[in-house]
């Protein structure tokens, strides 16, 4: 399974001589792209059953470039050196910044950009600064960028106060406290020791303190949905902000208040897929025309394989060990997406990473944008179903002139650029135009009249007829010219404009107008989200005295 591990460290010692995983969140993701079957799996017997990877068939290549949150530009780059090198088919990337950088900036836009010339896919989880607009920081359009979703199963922590008043949270708390009730204080009031108290916090904290401090357990009363369940050191639940002021005022009219911190439950979640809270949004920050995140996979509450020498908490002091974890992040969406671009790979191992790209995009099913308010900026294109992927019907491929052209049109300096392709490039001989013509499976604007021109590739049936079908709200306008692309051989190419144009405006603080175009041959469903995003701009701030 695995047939290679690679380290680097700037710095070789003791603690920094292995590729081995010390944290677990490494090998959280290998499982989940290509772990093998295991029967029984759990974590202290939440959520049990068989569980496996992806691609259990593949092999992994392992490249350790973190060591305790830092991970060197230099020695993210001479990994994805090496893994080209290598061989490798796909690289799968759960790292990366906090906030978006200029490509010529970011080692993995680089390293990405080198591995997209060798004709391997790079698979990258968007960030987790979300809900907040702009927030994406893996943005190159030569990678995939994955947004992290919920799946139908949803872990609960129910409290019992002393008045046998039940409140219901989340947590991943697998301890059990046998229908004990322990004192219950306030983090601000107490004034000697934690030990054997359960805690209450109006704001959310690792619990590592309490940990140290021999707490009983702790409960959180938060104002924010965190989106994904807390995997606490000790008996813990977050509640909302509103059961979390039950809990203060049970203290502070009790005498002796007491609870009790049930053992977390697994129940259904009838309204996923549904984006995660924390997952990084759109659009864009630094190039409009490009919608990012590309898609979404399963990214919370996700039980996986981990490292017997990492805290399942992550919290120091946590000294538990075991070989499986239940963890959320955009991390834990993006090896199901690599796992995906793999299984379209081993049917189309000719096929260039944009290709493999927009396959899994175009085939994407859509997201309900009522439960998502986000809409595409959260999502892209929509949820992955890797099934219908293998077999899109046309696809937008995407080549390195293609990309170097969108550079040359954000206004890259030959030097800039040439960090990229690694040769000099004139942009004098390419075309000239704007970011929003490179030939992307999604559309966005945010200016209110757009035109983009496409071109797709017939990779379903030889002779194949192709109709378009808008489908947009009344206030948005959009049309395609032709409206129907026949093709008579595979690997032909047919190219078409879409033209937009609203006359909506913005209320504070944005617009999100969601469209979308889907070429039908009856067979194959080819769908590209289309969207009009519109900020307010400063001249309409102005308020007139």
């Amino acid at each position: 399974k695995l047939i290679g591990a690679r380290f680097y460290i700037h710095a070789l010692d003791e603690n920094h001589n292995s590729a081995r995983d010390t944290i677990g969140h490494g090998t959280h993701t290998a499982s989940t792209v290509a772990g093998n079957q295991v029967n029984k799996a759990s974590f202290y017997g939440l959520a049990p059953g068989n569980m496996r990877g992806a691609v259990p068939s593949a092999r992994i290549a392992v490249y350790k470039v973190c060591w305790e949150d830092l991970c060197e530009d230099s020695e993210v780059l001479a990994a994805f050196d090496d893994a080209i090198a290598d061989g490798v088919d796909i690289i799968s990337i759960s790292i990366g910044t906090r906030s978006a950088h200029q490509y010529y900036r970011d080692p993995i836009a680089i390293g990405s950009f080198h591995a997209m010339q060798k004709g391997v896919l790079t698979s990258q989880s968007a960030g987790n600064s979300g809900p907040y607009e702009s927030t994406v920081a893996s943005i190159a359009p030569w990678k995939l960028s994955v947004a992290a979703s919920t799946t139908d199963r949803q872990f609960i922590v129910k409290v019992v106060l002393g008045d046998n008043t039940t409140l219901v949270g989340k947590g991943i708390s697998p301890f059990d406290m046998k229908r004990k009730k322990f004192p219950l204080v306030d983090y601000h009031a107490v004034n000697n020791s934690f030990t054997g108290k359960i805690i209450f916090k109006n704001f959310y904290a690792s619990g590592g303190y309490e940990l140290h401090e021999k707490a009983a357990g702790i409960i959180f009363g938060y104002d924010d949905d965190i989106g994904f369940s807390i995997n606490c050191p000790l008996p813990g639940s977050v509640l909302s902000s509103k059961d979390g002021e039950r809990v203060s005022s049970y203290i502070n009219n009790t005498r002796h208040p007491v609870a009790e911190i049930l053992k977390t439950e697994a129940i259904r979640n009838g309204s996923a897929p549904v984006v995660g809270t924390f997952s990084s949004r759109g659009p864009n920050p630094f190039t409009k025309d490009i919608l990012k995140p590309d898609i979404t996979a399963p990214g919370v509450d996700i039980l996986a394989a981990w490292s017997p020498e990492g805290s399942p908490s992550e919290v120091t002091g946590d000294e538990r060990a075991t070989k499986y974890n239940i963890v959320s992040g955009t991390s834990m969406a993006c090896p199901h997406a690599t796992g995906a671009a793999a299984y379209v790979k081993t049917f189309h191992p000719d096929w260039s990473p944009a290709a493999i790209k927009s396959a899994l995009m175009t085939t994407a099913f859509p997201m309900n944008a009522t439960t998502n308010p986000d809409a595409e900026i959260a999502y892209g294109a929509g949820h992955i179903d890797p099934v219908k992927a293998i077999n899109p019907g046309l696809i937008y491929e995407a080549l390195e002139d293609d990309y170097i052209r969108m550079l040359c049109n954000i206004g890259y300096t030959p030097e800039q650029i040439q960090i990229f392709s690694g040769h000099n490039n004139s942009c004098s001989k390419l075309s000239r135009g704007s970011p929003k013509d490179l030939n992307y499976p999604t559309m966005i604007s945010n200016v209110a009249e757009a035109k983009f021109t496409r071109t797709v590739t017939n990779v379903g049936n030889a002779n194949s007829t192709y109709k378009a079908t808008i489908t947009s709200p009344s206030n948005l306008k959009i049309s395609v010219t032709p409206e129907v692309l026949s093709f008579k051989s595979l690997n032909e190419t047919k190219s078409f404009v879409v033209t937009m144009s609203t006359k909506a405006r913005p209320v504070d603080p944005y617009l999100i107008i969601s469209a979308s175009l889907v070429w039908s041959d009856g067979v194959h469903n080819v769908r590209s989200p289309i969207v009009m995003y519109l900020t307010v701009r400063p001249s309409d701030d102005l308020v007139h005295l």
